[in-house]
């Protein structure tokens, strides 16, 4: 089974730059994104074989979410119940009979910190989350999670230590998670991997010169690592400010 995560930045810019061209190369059985921006209505997207699960913030033009899947899921479930998390279109989580998939777009701490304090107490809610579907069947977390988790996973560790996604504080509770009995999938095949990154700011020739962030994951259930076969990041698709990322596993 092969599964593709991306944080399009706008799905209809990114199928402008070539987003169906990818997704039909790539094959994937089940494709998730973040930050779809747009609403109901706004796009249509004939992606023969897949069923399209959707969603939309409230707010125009802003966050949400989608998975595309060959299988119908058992059951859908959007966000965890909390009336913010919903309205921001942040949590997809599709039931399948092996494992649960939960897609996220993880909010940013922004760069005052301001939406920290929202931040931490976010993760909470998944961490609770997560092992309440971990105690019923394994799960397969992936999106954007908004945090470099190591130094290995950033390129320029000290000018950003303290900064939105790089705080202690994030990437203690990403600690605490895969403590609990998660797997960093990329990290579980290329533990020392340097400069591979998900994520680059538009600013000038950033990107060429990959000075960049890896804050996209496939974080799986501890129990699933036998059953995992590869993972990539494919930093060499445009039409995002992130590039996709892919996680192989046999069930």
């Amino acid at each position: 089974m092969k599964l593709v995560s991306w944080n399009v930045n706008g799905l209809r810019a990114c199928v402008r730059k070539g987003f169906l061209d990818y997704f039909k190369a790539v094959g994937a059985d089940i494709f998730s994104v973040q930050e779809i921006k747009l609403q109901e209505g706004q796009i249509d997207l004939d992606l023969e074989g897949y069923y399209q699960y959707w969603n939309y913030a409230v707010k125009k033009g802003y966050s949400g979410t989608a998975v595309f899947t060959k299988e119908k899921p058992l059951s859908v479930h959007y966000g965890v119940g909390d009336d913010e998390t919903e309205e921001e279109g942040r949590i997809l989580t599709l039931e399948f009979p092996a494992f649960y998939l939960i897609n996220v777009y993880t909010p940013n701490a922004q760069r005052s910190l301001a939406r920290l304090p929202y931040r931490l107490e976010w993760e909470e809610k998944m961490f609770t989350y997560l092992n309440s579907l971990d105690e019923k069947k394994p799960v397969i977390y992936c999106g954007d999670l908004n945090v470099a988790h190591e130094e290995i996973d950033i390129r320029n560790v000290k000018s950003n230590i303290g900064n939105s996604g790089f705080t202690y504080e994030e990437r203690g509770r990403m600690t605490k998670l895969l403590e609990a009995g998660f797997t960093d999938t990329y990290r579980y095949f290329y533990p020392e991997q340097e400069e591979n990154y998900t994520w680059w700011s538009y600013m000038n020739k950033v990107r060429e010169r990959n000075i960049g962030w890896r804050i996209d994951y496939f974080i799986t259930s501890k129990r699933l690592e036998p059953k995992l076969k590869d993972a990539a990041i494919h930093a060499d698709i445009m039409g995002s400010d992130h590039c996709p990322i892919m996680l192989e596993i046999n069930f």
